[in-house]
Parts: structure tokens; C-alpha cells; sequence
């Protein structure tokens, strides 16, 4: 497979043209993220992407890690391409100067997270989860323990981690069987065993620092009786000084379809001594700052699989004879024409660009959402931002990781039987990618998370919210008549998107099942329409470039950027917006179809 090149001009393009990052930067006093400086820092991070990540994906995922007697050891050049990231200041750039960090907006690290994705699942998924961790640490853990963990947290050294799950409970968290039994200093010893823990162990940093969640011995059952604290790998001292081992072993690592550079753990606690981190018995609820970092972060992957997929298709596409053209030769000079002449190769690669494209919009109006929830002073619209932001969650998670099975299929249908070999890089690709639905809350759990918390939970009050701001962009936009046609999809799609909400919970009223039955449906139908709404907006922008014939001060540069722009969005509505009709038949069938059928009637024979 050909490098993978990290997408500057079309993150360039969402973010100057589209959604007005420089503005938005700088509203939240952001003044050194200047449209010049976010160019250099994603001209260097393309370099590390490129240069140092794409190359050891392949060998990475052959060569696998390796665990031996409790130790993990990662793939040739994972650690190396590790201390490189951490040189070059990567990890810190997001977080506060007290902490050692560059203080720069959460938005900006995270688009580059796509990039390290793309080229390299499996390395991204080290440093990856450090994230939520120093997160969750700063929201939530006292200024000892900020002082304790933070600062080489920030700079790298060390890397961090979350334990959930245990082999008997999968994500029903409520059934954990981890204790934390509270010491006479005020700290906590944790006894219980983690599964499936990313980067629980591993060759990279100095340390490891795993937020854990645990019960107490006078906890309530279920969620409500869980707790939330720091067990680090090795003690640390006051100031961070790293001290003796704890209690903490990596008992195995799974052996996975893929991700096969990314270590996955067992971690055994085993009596070691941890800190609360909020109060007691309210663990779960501090664990959300991970877990929605978690999600989004996912729901990234999603999209760098897209792209990365698409990339990898396209270039193939343009090289690979195949037949002749049914319109006329294409390539007189060779034996046959390039397969992207081929419709149903153009349906393959196009559905891959608009899903590209689109979920990118999507996700960084997502990240812009976050800034406005860490870093805005005005309360009333951080709330307005912070609802928004928990409705398009779990859409966003689901949609751009289910999406992403299909475009990474698609990656391998181009290559055709060579997409099934190994050293094109399309299976390794789909492999990877697979995992994405799964982990962080499969697509069922962030689809009733999405119908039953956050629609039904708030009567309604947060889909309206986000439908109101759609319908207000389609109003401000009819003189723009050539745009009517969408603009009238997309708001038809908004009110039958509040009368299909309604339908649901009104059935769910007197049969419960009907929100289960009709979720992931629903999940879906949502995330075509938040899609569709973004590629309405980006098509505007593209037309207003191409009026103003002006291209010298553009991302794009050229017209063909803006006129594919156009003709990707034509594809959008035309191709994928009307797969909605069949999610609306689906979801007005209920629940009947699903759960009339006795237990006893799903059998083997």
C-alpha cells in the first residue's frame, strides 16, 4: 500500500472555511492558535504521521507484541517512534502550563489524533487513552493528586490508562467485583482483576497510571456503589518522583483480529494501593469525562479508517487495467481502461469520499463543542454547547464506526482479490477497524444511550435544540435558490425526525422494548441527517468559493477542490441521505418482529 498522507488541506478546509476556527480560537482566547501556527503545527505533525507512524504499521501488525513472565514487549520501532512523539512536545500541547503543558485548544491535539490513527491504529493507541486519563485527573482529582501525576503525565513519561470491565460483567458495569478497602493514611487497596485494558502494559513510558473503577465494602449494589481511583503501575512520590512497584501485574494480553501492536490487557490488582478520585460511590459518574473522551477519540478512528481506506482505493483504482470503459476507451494506449472508470468502482469510492468528508465536518463541529464546554465563560452557552455535544456523542461514536466498516470493505472490493493479501494493507485495514463499534460502548449501548438518555431523558429538549439550529441554517439560506432542493431534504428530515422520536416514545409508553427495537435504527437515521446538514453547509461554502473566482487566498487553491466539493454532495443526497427511507420502515415496524418469538424458538438444527 502506498503512504498514508495525512489530510491537511481538507482539515484546513472545515476548519477556516466551514466552521471559522480562527474566530472561534480566538473568541475563547486562544490568540496564539493563529490560522499560521495551526498550518506549521499540522505541517509537523503530517511529518511525524508520514514519516515516523506509517512506516511500522505493517511491520507492527505482523510482528505483533509480546508477553513474557508479566512484561510487554511492543513491535520494532514502536518505542522509538514513542520517544520521538514525546521530543517533539506532542502530548503536551493541550494541557495547562501548570502542568508543563502548551495550553493550546483540545480541538487542534485532536484532529491530529485522526491523522496518528490513520496511519497507525495500533501505535495511536498508546498515547490515545492518556488523554482521558489526565482528563479525568484534572475535572475530578485533588491538587495533590494533580501535583502527584500530572506533570509527566503531560509530558509523556508516563501514560495512562481506564479499567472497567471484568470477564463477567462486559459493559454492565453495576456487576463489578473489584474491591477498594480504605487505608488508615487515606489511600486504598484494589483487589480484583481488569480485562481488556488498551496500553495496560507495555515497553514505552516509565509508568503506567490507571484510573480504575472499584466498590467499596460498604457500597451500595450496582452503578450506584461504584468508586473511581488512580492505581498507578509503579508509587509515585509527592511530586511525582517514581518510587517501588505497586501491586499491579498484566496477567496476559489478548490475541486479537486486529490492532496486534496494541497490547490488550489482563491486569491484575492484586491488594494496590490507589487514591479516590470525587467521592465516594459516585466513581461512575466521574468516569464519564473518560468515557466521552474515550468516544470521541473512537469515533476518530472511525473516520481515519475512512480515509485511510479511501486513500488507499483511489490511488489503486487510478493504476489497476481492467476492461474497457462501456462508454469508450479511456487508455488507448494501454490493454485496458483504470477500474475508476467503472461505475460501480465510482459508487465504491465516492461513498468513501462523502463519508470522508462529511464525518470530518461532523467531528471537528463535535471538537469545536468540547472547547466551548473546557474553555467558555459565558454559562448559558457552554450549556447550550454541552447539549448539543451530549446528544451528537453517541452519534458520532456509532455513525462514524459503523460507517467506517462499510468504507473499509469497500477498500478491499477496489483491490479485488489483491485487498484480501496482506501487503496491500486494505485487510490489516478492515481488521483493525473492526474493534471501533465494539469498544467504548457497542453501537446498541451509544444507540440507547442516544433514544433513552439523552432524547427521552431530556423530553426532547436537546434534539430540539440541535434540530432548531439545522432549520435555522436552511431558513438563512433560501435565497440561495440553487440549494432549495437540499435545504428542503434536510429540513423535511428534521420534523420527521421529531415526529419519529415521538412515534417511539409514545409506543415506548406502554411496551418498554420499543426504545431497544428501534435504537440503533434511529442511532443511524440520526447520523445521515447530521451528516447531510454538514455536507449542505460545506456545498455552500464550496459555491461562494467558485463565485468569487478568487482562489489565491483559499484552502483549496484551485476550483477543482470546490467543484469536487459540489459534485461529492450532489452523491450525498442523491446516494446515501435516501438509505434513511429504510431505517423509517424499520423503526415504524416496532418492536413485535423482534421479541414475539419464544426463546425456546431460536434453536440450533
Amino acid at each position: 500500500m502506498q503512504g498514508y498522507k495525512a489530510p491537511q488541506k481538507d482539515a484546513l478546509f472545515v476548519m477556516n472555511e466551514l466552521l471559522g476556527f480562527d474566530k472561534h480560537y480566538a473568541d475563547l482566547g486562544f490568540e496564539d492558535a493563529s490560522p499560521d501556527m495551526v498550518e506549521a503545527i499540522f505541517s509537523e505533525a503530517a511529518k511525524f504521521t508520514e514519516n515516523v507512524l506509517a512506516p511500522i504499521n505493517a511491520s507492527g501488525d505482523e510482528e505483533g507484541c509480546v508477553w513474557k513472565d508479566g512484561v510487554v514487549t511492543t513491535p520494532t520501532g514502536f518505542k522509538e517512534a514513542y520517544q520521538q512523539y514525546v521530543d517533539g512536545g506532542w502530548p503536551s500541547m493541550t494541557h495547562p502550563e501548570e502542568f508543563g503543558g502548551q495550553a493550546l485548544p483540545y480541538s487542534l491535539g485532536t484532529i491530529m489524533a485522526e491523522w496518528f490513527s490513520g496511519a497507525n491504529h495500533s501505535w495511536a493507541m498508546y498515547p490515545g487513552l492518556s488523554h482521558g486519563c489526565m482528563e479525568t485527573i484534572k475535572a475530578h482529582g485533588t491538587a495533590e493528586l494533580k501535583t502527584q501525576f500530572l506533570p509527566n503525565l503531560v509530558s509523556g513519561l508516563w501514560t495512562g490508562t481506564m479499567c472497567l470491565t471484568e470477564a463477567h460483567c462486559g459493559s454492565d458495569l453495576g456487576m463489578l467485583k473489584t474491591k477498594a478497602v480504605p487505608n488508615a493514611d487515606g489511600s486504598y487497596n484494589l483487589t480484583g482483576t481488569k480485562i481488556f485494558i488498551s496500553a495496560g502494559e507495555h515497553d514505552l513510558s516509565d509508568n503506567i497510571v490507571h484510573i480504575v473503577i472499584a466498590r467499596l465494602p460498604d457500597a451500595p449494589a450496582g452503578t450506584k456503589g461504584i468508586s473511581l481511583f488512580v492505581v498507578p503501575k509503579f508509587h509515585a512520590g509527592p511530586n511525582g518522583e517514581k518510587l517501588e512497584r505497586n501491586a499491579v501485574s498484566c496477567g496476559s494480553i489478548e490475541h486479537k483480529m486486529g490492532i496486534k501492536a496494541s497490547a490488550t490487557c489482563v491486569i491484575n490488582f492484586d491488594g494496590a494501593k490507589g487514591y479516590l478520585i470525587g467521592t465516594e460511590n459516585r466513581g461512575l459518574n466521574c468516569m464519564f469525562t473518560f468515557m466521552n473522551m474515550a468516544r470521541v477519540g473512537t469515533s476518530l478512528e472511525g473516520l481515519a479508517a475512512t480515509e485511510a481506506a479511501f486513500q488507499g482505493a483511489l490511488v489503486y483504482a487510478k493504476d489497476r487495467l481492467q476492461f474497457r470503459s462501456v462508454s469508450g476507451v479511456k487508455n488507448p494506449s494501454g490493454p485496458a481502461d483504470p477500474i475508476i472508470n467503472h461505475p460501480d468502482v465510482r459508487r465504491m469510492l465516492l461513498t468513501q469520499k462523502a463519508f470522508r468528508e462529511g464525518k470530518r465536518a461532523m467531528a471537528m463541529y463535535c471538537m469545536q463543542l468540547v472547547d466551548y464546554g473546557l474553555y467558555a465563560q459565558n454559562e448559558q452557552n457552554k450549556k447550550i454547547t454541552e447539549g448539543k455535544l451530549a446528544l451528537l456523542t453517541p452519534i458520532l461514536k456509532a455513525f462514524l464506526t459503523e460507517t467506517a466498516q462499510e468504507t473499509t470493505s469497500y477498500g478491499m472490493q477496489v483491490f479485488g482479490g489483491h485487498g484480501y493479501i496482506k501487503e496491500w494493507g486494505m485487510e490489516q485495514l478492515a481488521r483493525d477497524t473492526r474493534i471501533c463499534t465494539m469498544y467504548e460502548g457497542t453501537t446498541g449501548i451509544q444507540a440507547i444511550d442516544l433514544l433513552a438518555r439523552k432524547v427521552a431523558g431530556s423530553n426532547g429538549e436537546l434534539l430540539k435544540l440541535f434540530i432548531q439550529e439545522i432549520k435555522e441554517y436552511c431558513l438563512s439560506i433560501r435565497d440561495k435558490s440553487q440549494f432549495n432542493a437540499w435545504s428542503n431534504t434536510i429540513n423535511k428530515h428534521c420534523d420527521e425526525w421529531a415526529q419519529i422520536t415521538g412515534d417511539i416514545l409514545q409506543r415506548a409508553a406502554t411496551n418498554p422494548e420499543e426504545l431497544g427495537a428501534a435504537s440503533v435504527d434511529y442511532l443511524m437515521y440520526s447520523g445521515y441527517v447530521t451528516v447531510g446538514y454538514f455536507w449542505l453547509k460545506m456545498a455552500v461554502v464550496a459555491q461562494e468559493k467558485l463565485d468569487a473566482g478568487d482562489f489565491s487566498q483559499t484552502v483549496g487553491g484551485d476550483k477543482d477542490f470546490y467543484q469536487a466539493k459540489l459534485l461529492t454532495a450532489k452523491f450525498y443526497f442523491d446516494r446515501l441521505l435516501t438509505r434513511t427511507r429504510s431505517l423509517v420502515s424499520a423503526m415504524e415496524s416496532g418492536a413485535e418482529n423482534l421479541m414475539d418469538m419464544p426463546e425456546e424458538l431460536f434453536y440450533l438444527g
